[in-house]
């Protein structure tokens, strides 16, 4: 049974150019594979760890079953039974777990009478570990570190 998937970590070329910011990113090409099941390091819940933007293919499964178990998986996180609607008031903040957390922006995003805007913050976090224990482990690229350990590493 397959238990592991690759993930790429870059920047969709339509964005590629967006800022200086993301041109760097885009020289950081990483690919790891991650267990598909996760164990959360704080409440050690297991979690389905398969987001649409970066898993890309299952580990030991030909491209067309890889494929088909991965639609699957991507509609079955989004269900509605498992989402969280959320009903912006203006000057609302929304802090979420994306280690447990799969964002769908909903379709209706603009029928409010105040504009919306987004930032997003990734933390710098422990390595996914699945519910037999083993790490992820990276196939190609370097990780991004933390801020500081950027900086220590570009100035020696």
């Amino acid at each position: 049974m397959p238990s592991d998937g690759f993930h790429r970590f870059e920047i969709p070329a339509e964005n590629a150019n967006a800022s200086a910011y993301l041109s760097e990113v885009g020289k950081r090409f990483m690919e790891s594979s991650h267990p598909l099941v996760t164990v959360h390091p704080t409440s050690g819940e297991r979690v389905l760890y398969v987001s649409p933007d970066f898993l890309y293919r299952i580990e030991g499964l030909n491209p067309r079953e890889s494929q088909a178990l991965l639609e699957f998986l991507w509609e079955h996180s989004v269900r509605p039974e498992y989402a969280v609607r959320y009903k912006w008031q203006p000057g609302d903040v929304a802090i979420w777990d994306n280690r447990s957390t799969a964002h769908l922006a909903p379709t209706d995003i603009f029928d409010t009478d105040f504009d919306r805007q987004m930032y997003r913050v990734t933390l710098v976090g422990e390595k996914p570990v699945g519910v037999d224990g083993r790490e992820s482990r990276a196939i190609s690229g370097a990780p991004i570190l933390s801020a500081e350990e950027e900086l220590i590493m570009r100035t020696g």
